[in-house]
C-alpha cells in the first residue's frame, strides 16, 4: 500500500515517517506539507527510502497514496482531514483530531457515508498492557474506581514557545495532548463508560503559556463506579523532547469487588490480584524505531488491514469525539464549579 504523510513539522511526523519506513506493507510514501520547505527545517524528519513525492500540492500527494496520515497543527487538522475524506482516502488522524467535538462529528460521519475507514492515532491502545488489562477487566467483577495518571517533563524542556501552548493554535493543554490517550484508556481497558466529571485546572509552569498544564479530574462510570485522573507537565530530571522515552510517569488501574489490575507505570508490566491469579506479568515488546515502538506498529498494522477490509480499525473518529467531548466538559466544570454530564456520542 501506498501512504501519504500530511505534516512534516508535527513534534510526531519524524516518528511517523520511520514508522511507515519499518511497515512492509507501506510500499511508497508521498509527503506533503503547506510549506515543503519544513522537511528542512524539522531535523527529527529522517531520510526515507520509500519517499516518492515531496510536494506542497496536497492533491497530488493524495493522488499517490491510498490512506493518509494527518498530523498537523491542531487548529488545521479537521479542515485536513475533510479533504482526504472528500478524495476518497482512508484516514488516519493524530489526535486530538479538531479543537473540538463540532468538528469532529462532521467527519465521523462523512467517512460512514464514504464507506472509508477513519480513525484518531491512540497507539496505546495496541500495547500488550492494554490488551491484557481490557481482557482481565470482567475478573475484577463490578467496578468499585478506576485510577489513572500520566505525567511528562515540564513545559520549559519542551519549547513554551510552540504552537502546542497558544489556545488559538492548540485548541487545550496537557489534557488535549497526552491526556486524552488515559481518558481514552480508562473507557477502553474497562468497558466502562464516563458519564460524568468534575475538573479543576491550572497554569503552574511558570512559562508564558495559554493552555492548561496540570488538570485533576474525577470521573462517574456508567456503571455507578468512581475514577480519578491527574495529568500534568510536572517531571524535572526526566530530560528533553517529545519522544523521550525517559519522560513520561504513568499508572493504570481497575479496582473491583473480585480483585484488581495494575499497569504501574510505563513499563510493560501488569499485577495481578484476582481468584484466577495473583502475580506480575510481564511483556517483551521488540525493539523498534517507530512512533510508540512495537505497540505503534501494531496498532498501524491493525488499521492497514481494516483498510484492506481484513479486520475492524483499532479506533473509530466516535473515539475521538467522545474524547473531545469528555475534554470539552472538565474545561467548562473547572470554569463553573460544577459537575458535568456526558452526552452519548
Amino acid at each position: 500500500m501506498n501512504a501519504a504523510l500530511l505534516g512534516l513539522s508535527h513534534p510526531h511526523s519524524g516518528a511517523l515517517l520511520t514508522a511507515l519506513e519499518n511497515l512492509r506493507e507501506v510500499r511508497r510514501v508521498f509527503l506533503w506539507d503547506a510549506d515543503p520547505r519544513a522537511a528542512g527545517k524539522n531535523p527529527a524528519l529522517p531520510r526515507s527510502r520509500k519517499a516518492a513525492l515531496l510536494t506542497g500540492d496536497l492533491d497530488a500527494a493524495l493522488a499517490g497514496g491510498d490512506f493518509a496520515i494527518v498530523a498537523v497543527r491542531h487548529d488545521e487538522a479537521a479542515a485536513l482531514a475533510r479533504r482526504v475524506l472528500a478524495a476518497g482516502k482512508h484516514l488516519l488522524a493524530e489526535k486530538p483530531v479538531g479543537l473540538t467535538a463540532a468538528e469532529i462529528l462532521p467527519l465521523q460521519r462523512a467517512a460512514a457515508q464514504a464507506g472509508l475507514v477513519a480513525a484518531v492515532l491512540y497507539p496505546r491502545r495496541a500495547h500488550p498492557c492494554a490488551v491484557a488489562m481490557r481482557r482481565h477487566a470482567a475478573e475484577t467483577g463490578p467496578l468499585l474506581s478506576l485510577e489513572a495518571r500520566f505525567l511528562a517533563t515540564q513545559v520549559r524542556f519542551r519549547d513554551p514557545r510552540s504552537w502546542l501552548f497558544r489556545r488559538r493554535e492548540a485548541g487545550g493543554g496537557i489534557l488535549l495532548w497526552l491526556g486524552c490517550h488515559y481518558l481514552d484508556l480508562l473507557q477502553y481497558v474497562s468497558g466502562d463508560e464516563i458519564t460524568g466529571v468534575a475538573a479543576r485546572l491550572a497554569t503552574r509552569s511558570g512559562e508564558r503559556i495559554e493552555v492548561e498544564d496540570t488538570a485533576a479530574l474525577t470521573l462517574e462510570f456508567r456503571s455507578g463506579a468512581l475514577g480519578t485522573f491527574h495529568a500534568g507537565y510536572a517531571l524535572a530530571h526526566s530530560g528533553t523532547g517529545y519522544l523521550n522515552a525517559a519522560g513520561y510517569d504513568a499508572y493504570l488501574a481497575l479496582n473491583g469487588r473480585a480483585g484488581r489490575v495494575v499497569w504501574p507505570g510505563v513499563a510493560p508490566r501488569l499485577q495481578l490480584e484476582l481468584p484466577s491469579a495473583r502475580r506480575t506479568q510481564t511483556f517483551r515488546l521488540r525493539e523498534t524505531t517507530s512512533y510508540a515502538g512495537a505497540a505503534g506498529e501494531t496498532f498501524l498494522r491493525q488499521f492497514l488491514a481494516a483498510v484492506r477490509g481484513r479486520g475492524t480499525p483499532p479506533t473509530t473518529l466516535a473515539d475521538a469525539v467522545r474524547t473531545a467531548r469528555l475534554i470539552e466538559a472538565a474545561a467548562t466544570s473547572a470554569r463553573t464549579d460544577r459537575i458535568l454530564g456526558m452526552s452519548r456520542t
